[in-house]
């Protein structure tokens, strides 16, 4: 992988009805995402992933259900290249269960990144996420759905 590509995790967070939380950028009005974040030097992808699920969501009360330890690589745009000094990001993903109360979900942090948030069903996202995602976002929905199947 070397340093081309940022070490990123994404994060699936799902509820009792098996629907994933699915949050709307602040910086870009109208665009919809998991939350994610970088990996830190000698951090694990589920601890890296736990944390930014706090930092972004406020979030805390999970549970682990299933990762993607391979990472999946997908290529910036230029300019977002140029901003980050990589060719990509190479991301691991997590898949929690939220076992909190909706109340927990805030999205007023220290250094807030999303405006809204809804819960919608997992095969909306490759649908809707930014086109530099989507192979990645259609690799991960292919791995984490059968974890969300509606009769569990």
């Amino acid at each position: 992988m070397g340093d081309l590509y940022r070490r990123n995790v994404g994060i699936v967070l799902c509820n009792s009805n098996n629907l994933v939380l699915w949050c709307e950028r602040k910086d870009l009005r109208g665009q919809w995402q998991f939350p994610q974040g970088g990996i830190e030097n000698g951090e694990l992808f589920v601890d890296a992933a736990k944390r930014e699920l706090r930092e972004e969501t406020s979030v805390v009360s999970v549970e682990l259900v299933a990762t993607i330890d391979a990472p999946l690589k997908y290529d910036f745009p230029p300019k977002i290249a140029a901003r980050f000094n990589k060719k990509g990001q190479a991301m691991n993903w997590v898949l929690f269960r939220f076992v909190g109360d909706e109340s927990e979900i805030n999205l007023k942090t220290s250094e807030p990144e999303f405006r809204s948030w809804k819960w919608v069903d997992i095969d909306e996202a490759p649908k809707k996420i930014v086109e530099f995602k989507k192979v990645v976002y259609s690799k991960m929905v292919e791995i984490f759905r059968p974890y969300l199947k509606k009769d569990l």
